[in-house]
């Protein structure tokens, strides 16, 4: 996705400032916070329902399929924005982008609450279809509100970033708890509801971003409609094959297909890059480091995401989540990684800046090896706490909360740090592309996050602690081989801190 930035908007001068940013801000901030809340919301209880009988008004599909469509879900809306980033900046601009994508988020998530279950995955589809127009674009549009670039752009995505968990922790905490409280068709409406509120503020203030976003990229050359439409001729008619039973769809089938698509498409660019793309000796030592980073962001998504999947289970089925008498439902669980991190952000921000100072910071690599190691450590805890529930026993929530915590703090080693070495790493004409590439490293992690935790069988509890320890293994021998590596790989970076 080339995300191109307009150099000749200028911020609307009738919206003028908050706390020294753009005013158009404060729009972007609360759509994204109320699109976070949809989004995580539905996400803390999508596994609960589908695993859920048909007697407690869930789905009733196997642990296993349904952990293969969650990690279907969470990689395709990584896919899809790469189309929606390409649509807003040769079609119709960013604004559009996030509007109408708003619409479909509200009305996938309407879907989901219908009760049918044709019905339930079609909304799953026109809800990624609305995360893939809105995600990429918003975050370009703050971009815009700030032409002259530089610290008030860094303030501007911080404030914006603090929706992002705002949201998070408050739809994940809110919408599993109206679902344990009036049934699972309610809690999947919540989720629709924040998105009005999110698009009717959008609707009222939208003004205050003057032109940011609102055209296509003026630099950019001009798209067609063509392969949009057949796009989506093509999901259309596999939806009603689908539900009219005229096509059967194995869903664990198709994320092994997946897996292994999206690891050819990387490992094509790669080679691409490498052999033919004109590059220097210095940049293409770089990007023997962006493979380095490519595979160990996607194995650190594949054990994060057990949060939404395994661990969601872990918690509804063998955690006693009794508090004070009263029981708190295995969902809500999931707002504690974005509350961590509305904690722990500035912390480690101000960690790395105080090395900084002295030039001690850690390398990327040394960052990345943090991250897995602590991931691995966060797994270890949780075999443990598997030891308990084979005994027959039910484990308190702080094997939870712990491994959270651990997890959290190697995301914070590991996702922003990467993000900005891919930026710097990339060949500067390359820079949107491999941008993408990152987005397919979350991708294959998201998806085979699904097909790990598929390895859980409720009916073989042994299953349980040999997935954790299997993950602990993959993010210790990974953070492992990043320390190894780090000598080799600081020389190859060719000077890029």
């Amino acid at each position: 996705m080339n995300q191109v930035v307009d150099t000749a908007v200028a911020v609307p001068p009738e919206g003028g400032q908050i706390f020294g940013q753009p005013r158009g801000i404060a729009t972007l901030f609360l759509t994204e916070m109320w699109e976070r809340f949809s989004y995580y919301g539905m996400r803390a209880i999508l596994i609960l329902f589908m695993t859920a009988t048909a007697a407690d008004g869930g789905l009733g599909i196997a642990d296993k399929t349904a952990s293969s469509i969650y990690g279907l879900y969470l990689a395709c809306g990584y896919l899809v924005s790469l189309v929606g980033g390409w649509i807003a900046d040769r079609l119709i601009g960013a604004q559009r982008a996030v509007l109408g994508g708003g619409v479909f988020i509200m009305t996938g998530n309407a879907m989901l609450a219908s009760g049918s279950t044709q019905v339930f995955f079609l909304g799953l589809i026109v809800t990624l279809l609305g995360v893939g127009l809105l995600k990429p674009n918003i975050s370009a549009i703050v971009a815009r509100l700030y032409p002259e670039g530089g610290s008030r752009r860094d303030a501007g995505f911080s404030i914006f970033y603090m929706g992002i968990n705002i949201g998070s922790a408050l739809g994940s905490a809110l919408v599993p708890l109206v679902a344990h409280h009036f049934g699972w068709h309610w809690g999947f409406a919540l989720p629709s509801i924040g998105m009005l509120f999110g698009l009717g503020q959008f609707l009222m203030t939208r003004h205050y971003l003057g032109a940011a976003g609102l055209t296509a990229a003026a630099d950019a050359k001009r798209g067609s409609w063509t392969p949009i439409v057949v796009l989506v001729l093509a999901i259309a008619i596999m939806a009603a094959l689908s539900i009219s039973g005229s096509l059967q769809i194995d869903a664990n089938a198709v994320a092994t297909a997946a897996t292994w698509l999206i690891e050819l498409l990387a490992a094509a660019y790669f080679v691409y890059l490498i052999f033919f793309a004109g590059l220097d000796g210095v940049e293409r030592k770089r990007v023997y480091v962006m493979i380095a980073l490519f595979v160990a962001c996607a194995m650190f998504w594949a054990g994060f995401e057990q949060m939404g999947a395994s661990f969601n289970l872990f918690a509804e089925r063998y955690t006693d989540r009794r508090v004070l008498g009263v029981e708190i439902p295995a969902g809500v669980m999931q707002a504690i990684n974005p509350l961590l991190i509305i904690i722990f952000a500035p912390v480690l921000a101000a960690v790395w800046l105080s090395l900084g100072r002295r030039n001690r910071d850690f390398s990327t690599p040394v960052k990345f090896a943090l991250g897995l190691l602590l991931l691995g450590a966060g797994f270890l805890v949780m075999y443990f706490a598997s030891g308990y529930v084979i005994a027959g026993e039910k484990v308190l929530p702080t094997w939870l909360l712990c491994t959270y915590l651990l997890h959290t703090l190697g995301e914070l080693c590991l996702s922003p740090v990467g993000l900005s070495s891919m930026t710097k790493l990339a060949p500067t004409r390359f820079t949107g592309q491999v941008m993408g590439v990152w987005f397919l490293a979350t991708a294959l992690g998201n998806n085979l996050a699904g097909q790990l935790s598929g390895e859980y069988d409720a009916n073989n509890l042994m299953s349980l602690p040999g997935l954790f320890f299997k993950i602990f293994l993959w993010g210790a021998i990974g953070g492992g081989g990043m320390l190894l590596l780090t000598p080799l790989l600081k020389r190859l970076m060719g000077g890029i801190k």
